[in-house]
């Protein structure tokens, strides 16, 4: 494996690791209704980024659909 595959080997596995990770906190937030609050809001914007970059990855064929 070439350096750059290993790299986005890397990248790949902290996308998926941030969107896990990002929905977690949501859902916590969202057990305490807080989902008006700006740590929530700020948590959505990140997920919408991270479920973007996934999706990228899968139309281009980088990784498995689920």
């Amino acid at each position: 494996m070439t350096q750059r595959e290993e790299n986005f080997e890397k990248m790949l596995a902290f996308v998926q690791r941030k969107y896990a990770d990002t929905t977690a906190k949501m859902e916590a937030l969202k057990a305490a209704d807080k989902t008006k609050s700006a740590t929530f809001r700020q948590l959505m914007g990140d997920k919408l980024m991270y479920q973007n970059m996934l999706t990228l990855y899968k139309l281009y064929g980088l990784m498995e659909e689920s």
